[in-house]
């Protein structure tokens, strides 16, 4: 008698299907090359933040004018050499500089640490000046306050997040403001620069609309991308 052997039955995989991984921003920049920021990306950023939500007549109040612009980084400067390039007239101007609580320069970074390393590259181009930090880390908003009220401060230093906070407080004021310095295209360890940041993204914009904007199309303080 002939038996047929009946094929055995195959394990079922108790194996789970891989999960695809979401596609993060550090890989997408990890295969773009370096490109310098310029105007237009500060125009479209803040295009695309407010394009759901306001009205064109709103969303015209909002448009910076081509003249509030500095030329861009294009990336072969150091520090130093681009903002003497920018404020050829920086000696002039801080000796001209008499208003406590305000600053004639804020550079905005997208932390701590890399404000204290802006700090650390700009001493060929501050001269005798008096440096802020304004940032959260390891600082009280209550001590700067004092700083800023007692001392004469020429260029303030930070994220976004804080001085829009010391501004709300009133203790900085955008008087003797000239010059707005975003430190547009230095990458993190992830390869993100302060934009590709969520929170940070949202804090310059909200810095912006508080009042920078407004200041911008009044001609009287100049925006630069670094």
């Amino acid at each position: 008698e002939c038996f047929l052997k009946q094929p055995e039955e195959k394990e079922k995989s108790t194996e789970k299907p891989k999960r695809r991984r979401k596609k993060k921003i550090s890989d997408v920049l990890a295969k773009s090359a370096p490109k310098a920021g310029v105007h237009e990306d500060l125009q479209m950023l803040l295009n695309k933040h407010f394009g759901a939500q306001r009205s064109v007549i709103e969303l015209e109040e909002l448009k910076l004018p081509d003249s509030c612009f500095l030329p861009a980084n294009d990336l072969t400067h150091s520090f130093s050499s681009y903002l003497k390039e920018i404020c050829p007239k920086w000696t002039k101007l801080r000796k001209n500089h008499k208003e406590k609580k305000s600053v004639l320069m804020l550079i905005i970074c997208s932390s701590a640490l890399r404000s204290l390393e802006l700090i650390k590259s700009m001493s060929a181009f501050k001269g005798d000046c008096k440096i802020m930090k304004l940032f959260a880390k390891h600082i009280k908003i209550a001590e700067q306050m004092k700083m800023l009220e007692k001392g004469m401060i020429h260029l303030g230093v930070g994220t976004p997040g804080r001085i829009k906070a010391l501004i709300e407080q009133d203790g900085l004021s955008l008087n003797s403001l000239k010059y707005l310095i975003l430190d547009w295209n230095w990458r993190d360890q992830k390869l993100r620069r302060l934009i590709d940041i969520p929170e940070v993204q949202k804090e310059i914009i909200d810095l912006l609309e508080m009042r920078i904007i407004k200041l911008c199309r009044e001609e009287s303080v100049k925006l630069g991308l670094f």
